[in-house]
């Protein structure tokens, strides 16, 4: 069994929540609506708790999404639960919790790239520095440099959230 080392506890990663939504809602207090839309299935999780803490601080009118995608294979796996047509014109926010090699990202931002926005931007958890993509996150809640060979983990368990490197 891989030894976990705890980057982020569940306190902590409730304050980076709360950070990142005040950010969302900064890049978008201009807007009466936002649509978060999360990659399945922790960046759904992710987008959820974002939701969440910006109810309570933003009076935005918020549409929660999912992304489906096969990871290991997403060209032209990707889905969304809503159309391209209602987001068409919309602030959009692309959330996953952790941006590994960007995969997921760049092909979630390929699939909503089909229409124009009127603002689009990305959400993660933990950005962890090794991209094979052009991709970044417009909102993180924290950015390490790991080895290649190194994973992180987040566990949205009630009461007791968790980034760990394992």
């Amino acid at each position: 069994m891989k030894e976990k080392n705890i980057i982020l506890n569940h306190e902590q990663i409730q304050h980076k929540l709360r950070r990142m939504a005040y950010q969302i809602y900064e890049a978008n207090a201009s807007r009466d609506h936002i649509i978060i839309a999360g990659i399945s299935e922790q960046g759904y999780t992710l987008a959820t708790l974002l939701r969440d803490e910006l109810t309570l601080i933003a009076p935005l009118s918020i549409t929660l999404c999912r992304v489906s995608m096969d990871k290991k294979n997403p060209i032209n796996t990707v889905s969304c639960n809503m159309s391209l047509d209602e987001i068409k014109g919309q602030s959009l926010v692309l959330v996953d919790d952790v941006l590994h090699s960007g995969t997921a990202l760049i092909y979630g931002v390929s699939y909503f790239l089909q229409v124009p926005m009127a603002q689009f931007k990305t959400a993660v958890l933990v950005d962890r520095n090794h991209k094979k993509y052009p991709i970044k996150a417009d909102f993180k809640g924290i950015s390490l440099s790991t080895s290649l060979n190194e994973n992180i983990e987040v566990d949205f368990s009630p009461n007791a959230y968790s980034a760990s490197l394992v």
